[in-house]
């Protein structure tokens, strides 16, 4: 395939590329008329130039309230996908949201015309978006826009892997669209796309940003400890309990600024960005929750925390202290048994590792258990992320039991946080993570949200220490 033009915008289609554009939507047409009126999507991929910036370009591009999305992890090959618009939703709620969501997505690429893959990982038509933490989650009004099960399929999606950078362009094509109306539309968007660099962050040099807990410190010790009561009392054996801080500022808060802050600060972490109407959800997290290409499938059990220190002794020393930590380890394993156990028998092998491993990121440690299956058939990554959704690194084990006790203790509404965000391909391969070290933001206000794990060994004053640790991923981005 060409690569978009070199002269004038990086993002002009060559004419070939138009005109094959041109011909999946006439195709896309005529297929919707003779499927009695359903929509047929069509799309187009293009390489451009490598030194485009899906984030910065989506960001620069973005229009009034438009959806847009970025998850990235730059350490991993300079891996990106950022996407602006919606063509078509998927939702649901309730228990059946995971399943719900990949059928409705499968339907559609079952009938889309699309060009034959290429490019990095995310190329081609995708569904991006996310999950709430609960089945119904999102309800909170400062949620508005982010439904319980939401992938959106973008009007445009620009993916990289190393130096390569695709373009795919879609349409959601009805049996009475003019196909030359959705073209002149589509040549219209790239043109208006803007190849530029994340904006800087530009702290108001006079006002100081609020800090406030929407509840109480005490509230949450006191959450910690009622936990660890019934822990003991044999009810459970672990629950996952957060927290939630607002950040209050003069001005409102750049969620793009914040974006390229957080991925230079962390650049192992799948850094994210969601805007939904007048809201973004941004998230520096180090766990992936599932990644599925072809019939492999692999996850990360993340459990088990400490802080880092600026002396390299020290903090050899406190990643020496979490690998020995019973406390820990028994955290750790609760989790891998559980993943181990969901993905067993959806799989010919699942293996994990036998010793978890210490990952660190710029101001927090973890102990983490790389784990792989070779899958029996062709599971949708939708569909295997709600199997392992929620984990009991941020949910509880046994789960009937935590769930819900999570909401009781907590008291507050966790919306996406703790919840799958990402996306799925037309192989229905993916990736998606775990939404932690996140927060949203609307105007001026900046809700994060940070939990831990409560095991029968844990220490409530601890356990608010260590929330405090977390929330350094944002806060002194948030709050300059």
């Amino acid at each position: 395939m060409a690569v978009a033009s070199a002269t004038g915008s990086p993002f002009t289609l060559a004419p070939a590329d138009r005109d094959r554009l041109e011909r999946h939507l006439s195709t896309a047409s005529r297929r919707a008329r003779r499927r009695g009126g359903a929509a047929v999507l069509a799309a187009v991929s293009v390489r451009v130039d490598r030194s485009v910036d899906p984030a910065g370009t989506v960001a620069a591009s973005r229009r009034g309230g438009e959806p847009w999305f970025v998850m990235e992890q730059p350490d991993r090959q300079a891996s990106a996908l950022a996407a602006l618009g919606c063509v078509v939703a998927l939702e649901a709620a309730g228990p059946d949201r995971f399943t719900t969501v990949a059928g409705r997505w499968r339907e559609l690429v079952a009938t889309a015309v699309v060009d034959p893959p290429a490019g990095p990982r995310g190329s081609g038509p995708v569904a991006i978006g996310g999950f709430a933490f609960a089945d119904q989650g999102g309800a909170a009004p400062p949620w508005q826009g982010f439904a319980p099960a939401s992938l959106h399929v973008p009007e445009v999606a620009i993916a990289r892997r190393d130096d390569e950078v695709w373009m795919t362009l879609v349409a959601l094509v009805g049996p009475s669209d003019d196909p030359a109306q959705l073209l002149a539309a589509l040549l219209a968007r790239t043109e208006s796309l803007r190849s530029r660099p994340l904006p800087l962050l530009d702290p108001d040099p006079v006002v100081r940003h609020q800090v406030v807990g929407t509840m109480p410190p005490e509230h949450y010790v006191g959450a910690v400890q009622r936990a660890v009561e019934r822990i003991r009392a044999g009810r459970l054996d672990k629950i996952v309990l957060a927290r939630e801080v607002q950040v209050h500022a003069s001005s409102d808060h750049d969620a793009a600024a914040v974006h390229g802050v957080l991925r230079d600060a962390f650049p192992s972490c799948y850094v994210l960005c969601v805007g939904r109407g007048d809201s973004t959800f941004v998230a520096a997290s180090p766990e992936l929750l599932i990644r599925r290409d072809g019939l492999r499938a692999g996850t990360l059990a993340l459990a088990g925390s400490t802080r880092r220190s600026a002396d390299p002794a020290v903090d050899d020393h406190l990643g020496e202290q979490l690998l020995r930590s019973d406390k820990d380890r028994g955290e750790q394993q609760i989790v891998v048994l559980r993943v181990v156990r969901a993905l067993r028998p959806h799989s010919v092998w699942v293996t994990a590792a036998e010793e978890p491993e210490v990952i660190r990121m710029a101001n927090i440690q973890h102990l983490a258990t790389p784990i792989r299956a070779q899958l029996a058939s062709p599971v949708p990554a939708v569909v295997l992320a709600g199997l392992l959704h929620p984990t009991p690194a941020v949910g509880g084990e046994p789960l009937a039991v935590a769930a819900p006790m999570i909401p009781e203790l907590e008291g507050l509404d966790r919306g996406w946080y703790a919840g799958p965000v990402g996306w799925t391909d037309a192989n229905e391969d993916g990736e998606f993570c775990v939404a932690l070290r996140s927060a949203l933001l609307t105007g001026p206000v900046a809700r994060c949200y940070a939990g831990v794990g409560v095991v029968a060994g844990s220490d409530p004053v601890a356990e608010l220490a260590e929330t405090e640790l977390k929330l350094q991923a944002l806060l002194p981005v948030l709050a300059l």
